[in-house]
């Protein structure tokens, strides 16, 4: 995966790299509204940790990360992932975070989300991709089922948010399908 470019209409997706906490990346997680419904711990991280975060998926094999970037500014908006691959069943969990807010609600996760269900299909030969979210993030459920993604099941209150438990709803879609 390094340095390799996967090309959109909008954005482009490039790997996660070091001098992406220079920007701000790393405020997004001690954004309530941005982490609303996800499951980043709502804890300022240090630089450190972000360092040590970026290095981990870099020299992984399981876990790719991809910046999304605006094509007209190169401005870096969010992340999204194809993570957890397991090599052997050939699937992964694919999330993301779009943590620049005035790029909300202008199909950009939808974009991102198909360019790596792409990349993971027919770049890494996966045969699944899935992927859990909130019961009340309904944006990123939008997202899924627009990508062809179909829901898969509910786990019960599997997730703390907001100061309650809320279900988490499965989806997954098989390549080809």
């Amino acid at each position: 995966m390094e340095g390799s470019i996967i090309q959109g209409e909008r954005i482009y997706l490039r790997p996660l790299r070091l001098g992406d906490i220079e920007g701000n990346y790393p405020k997004w997680f001690d954004d309530p509204e941005v982490c609303k419904h996800n499951d980043h711990i709502p804890f300022t991280k240090t630089k450190q940790d972000f360092i040590d975060y970026i290095n981990k998926v870099i020299n992984s094999k399981n876990d790719y990360v991809f910046a999304i970037c605006d094509k007209e500014n190169n401005k870096h908006i969010g992340n999204i992932s194809l993570q957890k691959i397991n090599h052997n069943y050939k699937n992964a969990e694919v999330a993301i975070i779009i943590g620049e807010k005035d790029y909300w609600g202008k199909g950009i996760g939808r974009e991102a989300w198909q360019l790596v269900m792409d990349y993971g299909f027919n770049i890494l030969n996966l045969h699944r991709i899935y992927c859990g979210t909130h019961e009340e993030n309904f944006g990123m459920q939008k997202i899924a089922v627009s990508c062809g993604m179909k829901e898969e099941g509910r786990l019960k209150d599997a997730m703390f948010k907001n100061g309650k438990y809320g279900d988490v709803i499965l989806y997954g879609a098989i390549k080809n399908s």
